[in-house]
């Protein structure tokens, strides 16, 4: 059973989903968020539907800025905001009748597959965590995707950008993915621009636009870096091994890193891929398995 919820994070009220299983009594929950940009409409429900028929409470909720949610600039996308909104997202899940307090996971995907590593090597009421395609790297994730010639303009970009906000000017937008070929964009692969532009229909409040600081943050933002922390929580994380926006090597490597208990799951396949079928369903069942083996055993 799936119906609307609302909590507060940072001052904000973040919007989303909460599905219920049949099963009753306290049940071992799953927080979920999407990816750079992305609203909850954008793919995610499979794997909430997946989660929830397997005996989990699921929650579901959009990014502070984004979608459904509350919080201004719109189209902001500040990591650590976003890290604290998983913290509060937990803790929402913990006050639930529903849930059980000591048996919560979190999941997320590509952007927010970072903030899932980050969270469960931060907050120890992480009991299992799914890291879908992560970022490992924004300064190398960048490096890759953004030729050498244009830096100099970006950062000049930037710069007039912040000198802007500081007179009290509304902050610079850029398009999350370019409707031409070699438009100016947060994710320049045509992937991206593939899978944003098919999902916007089915997803009312999801814009084309962020602000440019959101890009200039991904920059800054090295989630990899955690890693070494998040054990003994267990760890899975799913690796495309074609993937054009995020480099498999630094997920790889990541992942070498991170201590037992983990689990590299592997498609070949590229970014986007695994939220459609024909992979869609064993991404979801190896995830489902994944949270069952480390919240579920014993508790069903």
């Amino acid at each position: 059973m799936r119906s609307d919820i609302s909590f507060s994070s940072d001052g904000a009220t973040l919007r989303g989903w909460l599905f219920r299983p049949e099963q009753t009594g306290k049940r071992p929950a799953i927080v979920m968020a999407h990816g750079f940009s992305a609203t909850k409409e954008m793919g995610l429900e499979p794997f909430a539907e997946s989660f929830c028929a397997a005996g989990f409470v699921v929650i579901v909720y959009d990014h502070r800025n984004l979608g459904a949610s509350d919080g201004a600039p719109r189209g902001e996308i500040d990591p650590w905001a976003q890290i604290r909104g998983y913290r509060d997202a937990i803790t929402f899940a913990q006050a639930l009748d529903c849930v059980d307090s000591a048996r919560i996971g979190v999941w997320g995907s590509s952007y927010s597959g970072g903030h899932v590593i980050v969270v469960a090597a931060i907050d120890r009421r992480v009991g299992c965590v799914v890291a879908n395609a992560p970022i490992i790297s924004g300064s190398l994730s960048l490096a890759e995707l953004m030729p050498k010639e244009i830096g100099p303009t970006v950062r000049a970009q930037c710069d007039a950008d912040r000198l802007a906000r500081f007179r009290g000017e509304k902050p610079t937008m850029i398009p999350v993915v370019a409707t031409a070929p070699g438009g100016l964009c947060a994710l320049p692969t045509s992937d991206s621009a593939d899978f944003f532009l098919d999902l916007a229909r089915r997803a009312p409040n999801w814009r084309n636009e962020v602000t440019l600081r959101s890009a200039e943050m991904i920059a800054e933002y090295e989630p990899g870096d955690y890693i070494h922390r998040v054990a003994p929580t267990p760890l899975m994380i799913t690796v495309a091994t074609r993937d054009a926006l995020l480099p498999t090597k630094l997920t790889l490597e990541a992942f070498d890193r991170a201590s037992s208990p983990k689990k590299l799951l592997k498609f070949e396949c590229g970014h986007f891929d695994a939220y459609r079928e024909p992979l869609l369903t064993p991404n979801c069942k190896a995830q489902r398995d994944w949270f069952l083996e480390h919240l579920a055993a014993g508790h069903a």
